[in-house]
C-alpha cells in the first residue's frame, strides 16, 4: 500500500512539474523545485495527499506559483509597494490575482484548478460568530472581493456576510477603476502602481493610522501630566531627544541615504545604455526635418481588443479558422518545415574533448589500440539562438482587402506559433487610418484656414494584434479582427515603422528582426492632394535607410503584387498570396541562417 502511495505521488509531482515548466516557459524546473529570481521555493509539499481536496490544492498552488514566475516581477512589485504596512498585504492580493487571472485566460485548464480551490477554500471558511466589522479581518474581506470581481467566484452565506461588512468601503475607492485594471493587466506596473496609490489613499488606512496617531497623543498626554513638576529646561532636553529619536527611526526605516546613493548609482550605470538611444532619437529627430505633420492630436494607439467586443472578435476568429481550414496541408508542412529548421540551428556545434557529456564514438578506435587513452566525450553549444525577438508589421490598408489580409492574417498566426515553440517571440503590429479622407484632422485644417503644405493630414490608427510577451492563446482572436468590415483604409508606412522601430528597439532581446508586409507603396489620399507627390515616400525611403544603416535592427519586406525594393534593400516581391506563407518562412529561415548584419 505504501509503495502505491509513493508511486503515485511520485506520479503526481512530475506531472505537476511538468505542468510548472510549460506554464512558466522555464525547463530548468525540477521536480521538486521552482528557481524564481534566484530564490529556491519547495514546489508543493505533497506528504500529506490524504484526499481530493488536497490534490486540488496542490494543482491550483502549483499553477499559481508557475504563473507567478511567468508574469510577475519582483523589481516592479518592490518598486510600488505601499509604505504603509496595512496596505502591504492587500497589494500582494492585488498581484497574485493579477498573474493567476492572465494564467486563466491563457489556459481553461488553469481557471478551472483555480477556481476549484478557491470555491473549496471558501466552503471549508470557519467563523464561530460573525456580529460586526471587528470580527473579520481586511485582509480576509478583500480576497474574497477580488475573486469575486476578477475570478468571478460566487461566495457562499458565509463569505457573503463577511464580505458585506467591508465592500461598500472597497468599492467606494476601487469599483469605478475595475474595468482600468481589467485591461490593463498585462502592463504589471500600470497595474499595480493604480492599485498602490489606491490603497494608500483609502479611508479605512487613514483613519487606522488616525486612530494610531490618537494613541500616541494620549500616550504624549498621560507622559506630560506625569511630568508637570519637571524644570522647563529638562522638558526642552525631552523633546529634542525625542525629535533626534524620530529622524533616526526615520532614517533607519526607509534608508534615505542608502536610497539616494542607489539612485545615484543607477543614473550612472543607465548613462552609458541611454546615450546610444540619445543619439538615434536625434538622428531620428533630423529625418523629420522634411516630414510635416498637421496634428497628432487625432491619432490613435490602440490594441486590438478595443476595436471590437469579445463575441465579435470570436466570430471573426472563427472566419479565420475557416480560412485555415483550406490552408491546413500547407500550413502544417511549413510550420514543421520552419521548426525543424530553427531549432537544427538551436544546437548545430559540439564541443569536442570533455571530460564529461556525451560519449564521442568517434575516438572509440584510439581507446581500443591504446587503452591508457582517456575516453572522450561531447557536448552541443548553446548558440544563443533564443535570445530573438521579430515584428510582423501588416499593411492594414484598403488595398488589402480581401485574400490578401486573409492569407497575411494567416501567416501571423502560423509564425506567431511556430517561433514560439522555438522561443522566438512575435509582436504583431499593423497600421491604418481611421478615416478615408483625413478625418478631424482635415476638419481642423479646413477650420484654420487650409494652409498651404500642411504636412501629413490624416488620422492615423496603429493596431497592436499581440504584444512580445503576449502568448499566442491569448491574442489569437485578435488575429481575426483584422478581417473587420471597415477597418482597412489608407496606408502611411514612414509614420508606422517609425512606430513599431520605437518598439522594437526598446526590446532586451540581442536579435532584432522587423518584417513588412505590404502591398506597395504609402498612400493616403488628403496628405498626397495637399502635398508633393512623393511626401510619403520620400519619408519611407528615409526611415527605412536609417534602420538600415544607423541601427542593430535587421529590416527586410515582402510586397504583395508590388515591388518593394526601391524601398527595401532585403525586399521581396510574391505575385500570388498563396506564396506570402513560404516566403516569410524562408526569409525568417534565412535570417536566423546568417546572424550577421545583413546591410
Amino acid at each position: 500500500m505504501n509503495n502505491k502511495t509513493e508511486s503515485f505521488k511520485e506520479k503526481l509531482r512530475q506531472a505537476l512539474s511538468s505542468t510548472a515548466r510549460v506554464i512558466s516557459d522555464d525547463l530548468g524546473i525540477n521536480q521538486k523545485k521552482i528557481i524564481k529570481n534566484s530564490e529556491k521555493q519547495d514546489l508543493i509539499e505533497l506528504e500529506n495527499l490524504n484526499s481530493k481536496k488536497d490534490y486540488i490544492k496542490a494543482r491550483a498552488e502549483t499553477d499559481s506559483k508557475a504563473l507567478k514566475k511567468k508574469f510577475s516581477d519582483e523589481s516592479i512589485f518592490k518598486k510600488n509597494l505601499p509604505s504603509s504596512l496595512s496596505c502591504k498585504s492587500l497589494y500582494t492580493i492585488t498581484e497574485k490575482i493579477r498573474y493567476e487571472r492572465l494564467g486563466s485566460k491563457m489556459l481553461k485548464g488553469i481557471e478551472k484548478n483555480l477556481k476549484d480551490n478557491y470555491i473549496q477554500m471558501i466552503a471549508h471558511k470557519r467563523k464561530d460568530q460573525i456580529k460586526s466589522k471587528d470580527d473579520v479581518p481586511v485582509v480576509e474581506a478583500f480576497e474574497l472581493y477580488m475573486l469575486k470581481n476578477f475570478h468571478n467566484i460566487k461566495l457562499n452565506s458565509l463569505t457573503s456576510r463577511m464580505l458585506n461588512f467591508w465592500e461598500k468601503d472597497f468599492d467606494k475607492s476601487i469599483f469605478e477603476h475595475m474595468e482600468f485594471f481589467k485591461q490593463n493587466l498585462e502592463d504589471q506596473n500600470i497595474y499595480s502602481l493604480k492599485f498602490s496609490q489606491i490603497l494608500q489613499e483609502m479611508d479605512i488606512f487613514q483613519s487606522e493610522e488616525n486612530e494610531e496617531k490618537k494613541d500616541e497623543n494620549l500616550e504624549d498626554d498621560k507622559e506630560n501630566q506625569s511630568s508637570e513638576n519637571d524644570d522647563s529646561e529638562d522638558d526642552d532636553k525631552k523633546d529634542s531627544d525625542k525629535q533626534d529619536e524620530t529622524e533616526a527611526s526615520l532614517d533607519s526605516d526607509y534608508n534615505i541615504d542608502e536610497y539616494k546613493l542607489d539612485e545615484q548609482l543607477v543614473d550612472t550605470d543607465t548613462d552609458e545604455q541611454n546615450s546610444e538611444q540619445v543619439i538615434q532619437k536625434k538622428n531620428l529627430r533630423d529625418l523629420n526635418v522634411d516630414y510635416k505633420i498637421f496634428t497628432t492630436q487625432f491619432d490613435e494607439i490602440t490594441k486590438a481588443e478595443n476595436l471590437e467586443n469579445a463575441d465579435e472578435a470570436n466570430k471573426l476568429r472563427k472566419t479565420l479558422d475557416q480560412q485555415l481550414i483550406g490552408f491546413q496541408d500547407v500550413i502544417t508542412k511549413l510550420a514543421n518545415k520552419l521548426q525543424r529548421q530553427l531549432l537544427a540551428k538551436q544546437n548545430r556545434a559540439w564541443d569536442f574533448d570533455l571530460e564529461e557529456g556525451l560519449l564521442d564514438s568517434s575516438k572509440l578506435p584510439r581507446i581500443i589500440m591504446d587503452p591508457y587513452n582517456s575516453l572522450s566525450f561531447k557536448k552541443e553549444k548553446d548558440l544563443d539562438f533564443k535570445d530573438t525577438v521579430v515584428t510582423l508589421l501588416i499593411d492594414n490598408s484598403g488595398s488589402m482587402r480581401g485574400r490578401p489580409i486573409t492569407i497575411a492574417a494567416i501567416c501571423a498566426d502560423i509564425l506567431s506559433r511556430t517561433l514560439e515553440r522555438c522561443s522566438v517571440k512575435v509582436e504583431i503590429l499593423g497600421f491604418t487610418t481611421k478615416n478615408w479622407k483625413g478625418g478631424q484632422s482635415r476638419e481642423l485644417w479646413n477650420k484654420n484656414n487650409k494652409p498651404k503644405t500642411p504636412g501629413r493630414l490624416n488620422d492615423l490608427r496603429h493596431i497592436i494584434y499581440k504584444g512580445a510577451d503576449t502568448h499566442w492563446r491569448q491574442a489569437k482572436d485578435n488575429l481575426g479582427l483584422m478581417l473587420k468590415e471597415g477597418l482597412l483604409k489608407e496606408n502611411i508606412d514612414g509614420e508606422a515603422i517609425t512606430w513599431a522601430f520605437n518598439r522594437i528597439k526598446k526590446r532586451k532581446e540581442e536579435r532584432k528582426i522587423l518584417m513588412v508586409i505590404s502591398d506597395g507603396a504609402p498612400v493616403d489620399d488628403s496628405t498626397l492632394s495637399v502635398n508633393s507627390g512623393d511626401f510619403l515616400e520620400k519619408h519611407l525611403k528615409k526611415m527605412v535607410k536609417f534602420i538600415e544603416d544607423k541601427s542593430e535592427i535587421e529590416i527586410l519586406a515582402i510586397g504583395i503584387g508590388h515591388d518593394v525594393s526601391r524601398y527595401y534593400k532585403r525586399a521581396i516581391k510574391i505575385t500570388d498570396v498563396n506564396e506570402l506563407g513560404d516566403v516569410m518562412i524562408s526569409q525568417l529561415s534565412s535570417l536566423f541562417d546568417n546572424k550577421a548584419k545583413l546591410h
